[in-house]
């Protein structure tokens, strides 16, 4: 029986991590070697269309997938420079490496994280 792989403070990474904090996501992206964040918000339609596919991309890459609701934490997605929902920033080695606007589809999205995970 395969278990599912875990972070340090063991929290599952074959499924998105929800952000709870500034200090929560800069652990995130300096423990894991590649992490997608989704800034994200509920209401937001795009949204909701990208959410299997981040739900598989977490399943099936080594990237981390990490959620961050732009409502509950404006301050944050604002020092991102979040203009809109959703955008993905893209860490490698702790590090901010990418940043898009806009619901991708899976293929970009794969092929952008395994530009860091080779």
């Amino acid at each position: 029986m395969a278990t599912d792989a875990r972070d340090a403070s063991g929290e599952s990474l074959d499924e998105p991590i929800y952000i709870d904090g500034r200090s929560h996501l800069e652990n995130v992206t300096t423990a894991n070697d590649v992490v997608l964040v989704d800034f994200y918000a509920d209401w937001c339609g795009p949204c909701q269309m990208l959410n299997p596919v981040l739900e598989q991309l977490a399943d099936t890459t080594e990237a981390v997938i990490a959620k961050v609701d732009v409502d509950e934490h404006q301050q944050l997605a604002g020092s991102f420079g979040v203009r809109g929902v959703p955008t993905l920033a893209l860490f490698a080695d702790g590090e901010q490496v990418e940043q898009q606007s806009g619901a991708l589809p899976e293929d970009r999205l794969r092929s952008l994280i395994e530009r860091y995970t080779e």
